[in-house]
């Protein structure tokens, strides 16, 4: 990201209208050494002396950073006094409220303090407001400058100067030549001083040591760190894309990082000497940021195309495009820093114009040159920059496996190679025309296009890669999620595909604000522009910046995290503690979920700029949509409402529902889950639950009765039989004691005895079963006292389905029986 931020505009510091300043004048100090801020008078005397209007020989980029330095002068200044105001209303809080006419008045010391601490409140106060007027001046007085700064750019782009084609561009640069010439040697002159005064013997072993030390940096450091990099990246990270892109990333900032440090350090040896003068400190510190830039390009080039190693390489390229395209990094960070060091040096030496248009030619046909040819490249081998297919994983450093490519180009590479083609083109027609100044314009844009192109495709690898690495159920991380918060696999890998996508969106978003920032813009001013895109990226009163869609991805997964940390905690810890039911407890914590995600929403939408009015409003206005035709949905919400605070039916309650019967397996806010004896599940409506008759078969804890109508002949010893079934009711475990088990002489019916056997049992979901054991050893107990049954048969059912929880149907063949609970 770090992109030509050393890099200035060259035509427009040629023409007092350099490239925005970055926002370092703005920052605040830290802490520890906090340098005391100047008063108000002081900021306003400053920004007084700062001109309301640019002329052609102001820079506008120092006037731009000067008033925002004041302007957050001043937000401090107001940010301290108001601490200071917080702490004189508490002290005079402590004093009490000043006495009321007619009561007694307040002891002299009390009232001479308060009398001084009003004085200091009102003057605090009045420092306050001026530091915030000053601010809000400063602001506009900013915006009005980069207005006409832009005014200035735009017609300074439109002048035409002589064409190079013809003998006025050659004849104005010849007659200028001579005092150019004077000029420059005028600055190499305090150069060689300064070396001159470097080499000798006080300081002759610092500078060496220091270039020296700066060659083994660029040179040693940069080999060196390249294949650590490669070594530590694959021991340390497991396989996988992350690998690649982290590589490349760590590349291009190991560049930067040891490239910048090695041009620092070479001009630390002439620092030391203490002799370097106002223009040689601006080319020094303008070399540095040059530096720094030229290695972002080159690195991010090498990074990318990865020549020597095609099983890293991000982009589907084929080994010989990577090749022919290798060299083109260099040529381009050669050309766009050179031509910004020429315009520095012009600026330093006050160069003449037509040394600045010649400087604007050359900048903007080698551009177009070092374009036109990496283009002929890309028309010659028809291999796409497309994002890889699934590639092979990198096993070590020495890999030069061929890097799978994509079956076709993507439209936007075509899109931006054709762009580029058509800018080529104009860029050689401004030219000739005598348009210098739009050209090398025209051809720094198609660079920086370039450039942030490249270093959107390389961030949105990293972020996908770091998503699907992290937040993937396949991950460590992922893995930790699953097992220590219980999260589904799934769920894991749908939030590492949400968070990457809410990233490229960020990262999308940047990249259309530095693509509309001009050449040489550094990522801190890019930035600044975003955070201030509530001036320009509006829809209605929405404000769509960055800023507010990380804020409310924040919320939303750290929301989420912690209802489902407290949901797991009442379910674990707290709930096995209390006497509540198992049921009452899945109804508090799934109501709890609900409610939680409704807060977290509506919290998330209000950090995005979107209050909790507007989203009342917009539900007003769909109530009419829901009254009509969510009318059925709106009811069973409200029907999971009161099943789950009234509780009528609860988690494993034994209910029956018209025809359906069946054990609750989960109260919903909509529907109901009833798990049926063959192990189906049935979703009911809630509705149902609240507008229709319901039998809850467990909701008293009632027992279960196992009733049986058994048929005997008239001359059978009644008493005999009564015994053996009695007998066979108490040898059973499942039989209750209590009630005690009875049986009847039901009635004499056709020469028949009917015999009434009555029994308990503590479920009624265990009838079913006991009364199948009991008619195995009624009848066997029959058949050993020599009694018998009257056929045929008959079976009086108990009013509960077949296949029911009980879990076996009643058998029509066998003997008079019914089961079911005391109300059968």
């Amino acid at each position: 990201m770090l992109l030509a931020s050393a890099a200035p505009t060259a035509f427009a510091q040629g023409n007092g209208i350099a490239a925005p300043a970055p926002a370092a004048a703005a920052s605040k100090p830290s802490a520890a050494d906090e340098p005391k801020l100047p008063g108000v008078e002081e900021l306003r005397r400053q920004l007084d002396a700062v001109p309301k209007k640019l002329g052609d020989e102001d820079d506008g980029r120092k006037l731009l950073g000067d008033v925002n330095a004041i302007g957050a002068s001043a937000e401090q200044l107001a940010a301290r006094r108001t601490e200071e105001l917080a702490d004189i209303d508490s002290r005079l809080a402590r004093l009490g409220p000043a006495p009321q006419k007619g009561a007694a008045p307040d002891a002299p010391d009390v009232a001479g303090q308060r009398t001084a601490l009003a004085k200091q409140r009102a003057a605090v106060d009045a420092e306050v407001k001026l530091a915030r007027l000053i601010s809000v001046d400063a602001e506009q007085l900013g915006t009005e400058l980069i207005r006409q700064r832009r005014e200035l750019f735009q017609a300074a782009l439109t002048a035409r100067v002589g064409s190079p084609l013809g003998r006025t561009f050659w004849n104005n640069l010849r007659s200028a030549l001579p005092s150019d010439t004077a000029r420059l040697q005028s600055l190499a002159g305090s150069l060689r001083q300064a070396v001159a005064v470097a080499l000798q013997p006080e300081h002759r072993t610092t500078f060496v040591g220091s270039l020296v030390a700066a060659l083994l940096l660029a040179v040693g450091g940069t080999w060196l760190a390249e294949r650590l990099l490669v070594r530590l990246v694959p021991s340390q990270l497991p396989a996988g894309r992350l690998r690649r892109s982290l590589l490349a990333t760590a590349a291009v900032l190991v560049h930067m990082l040891l490239i910048g440090l090695a041009v620092q350090l070479a001009w630390s040896g002439l620092e030391a000497a203490g002799n370097l003068d106002g223009p040689l400190k601006t080319l020094a510190r303008a070399t540095v940021r040059l530096a720094v830039f030229a290695a972002f390009v080159v690195g991010l080039g090498h990074a990318l195309l990865s020549r020597k190693r095609s099983s890293w390489r991000l982009p589907g390229l084929s080994d010989e495009l990577a090749r022919r395209l290798s060299p083109y990094p260099w040529w381009l960070a050669i050309f766009a820093s050179l031509s910004a060091l020429v315009t520095e040096v012009n600026s330093l030496i006050g160069a003449s114009l037509a040394a600045e248009v010649a400087v604007h030619v050359v900048t903007a046909l080698g551009i177009s040159v070092v374009a036109a040819l990496a283009l002929r490249h890309l028309r010659a081998v028809p291999a796409p920059a497309a994002e890889p297919a699934v590639v092979a994983q990198p096993a070590d450093a020495t890999d030069t496996g061929q890097a799978a490519t994509a079956p076709q180009r993507p439209l936007w590479v075509g899109l931006l190679v054709a762009g580029a083609g058509i800018g080529i083109a104009a860029t050689v027609l401004l030219v000739a025309l005598g348009y210098v100044a739009l050209a090398a314009t025209l051809a720094r844009q198609m660079l920086w296009t370039g450039l942030v192109f490249a270093t959107t495709y390389l961030l949105f690898q990293l972020v996908d890669d770091v998503c699907e690495a992290v937040l993937s159920s396949p991950g460590a991380f992922g893995q930790r999620l699953h097992k220590g918060l219980g999260i589904d696999a799934k769920l894991l890998d749908q939030a590492s595909v949400l968070v990457s996508g809410v990233l490229r969106v960020v990262l999308f978003f940047y990249m259309i604000v530095a693509l509309m920032a001009p050449f040489g813009t550094g990522p801190d001013e890019v930035f600044r522009r975003g955070s201030a895109v509530d001036q320009t990226l509006k829809v209605g009163d929405f404000t769509l910046a960055p800023q507010a869609l990380l804020t409310a991805l924040a919320v939303v997964v750290a929301g989420l995290l912690l209802i489902r940390l407290l949901k797991r905690w009442l379910s674990d810890r707290y709930f096995p503690n209390t006497s509540l039911e198992p049921g009452m407890r899945s109804s508090i914590v799934t109501l709890l979920g609900y409610v939680g995600g409704v807060v977290v929403i509506a919290v998330a939408l209000a950090s995005m700029g979107i209050s909790v009015e507007r989203i009342a409003w917009v539900a007003s206005a769909l109530s009419v949509g829901i009254g009509f035709g969510l009318q059925a949905i709106v009811q069973n919400f409200i029907s999971g409402l009161i099943l789950l605070a009234e509780r009528p039916v609860k988690v494993g309650d034994w209910v029956v529902l018209g025809d359906t019967e069946g054990d609750v397996r989960r109260v919903n806010v909509r529907a109901t889950e009833i798990q049926l004896g063959d192990r189906s599940t049935m979703i009911v409506p809630n509705s149902e639950f609240i507008t229709k008759t319901v039998r809850n078969m467990t909701l008293a804890g009632a027992p279960g009765r196992v009733l049986l109508r058994l048929p005997a002949p008239l001359d059978t010893d009644a008493q005999r039989m009564r015994e053996v079934i009695l007998a066979a009711f108490h040898a059973h475990e499942g039989v209750l004691d209590d009630p005690e088990p009875i049986v009847q002489l039901e009635g004499i019916l056709n020469g028949t005895l009917t015999f009434l056997a009555i029994g308990y049992v503590s479920n009624p979901r265990n009838t079913g079963g006991v009364r199948s054991d009991l008619l195995f050893t009624i009848l066997a107990a029959l058949r050993e006292a020599g009694l018998s049954l009257s056929p045929p048969a008959t079976t009086a059912v108990a009013p509960y389905t077949p296949g029911g929880p009980g879990g076996a149907a009643a058998a029509p063949a066998t003997a008079g029986l019914a089961s079911g609970n005391p109300a059968v």
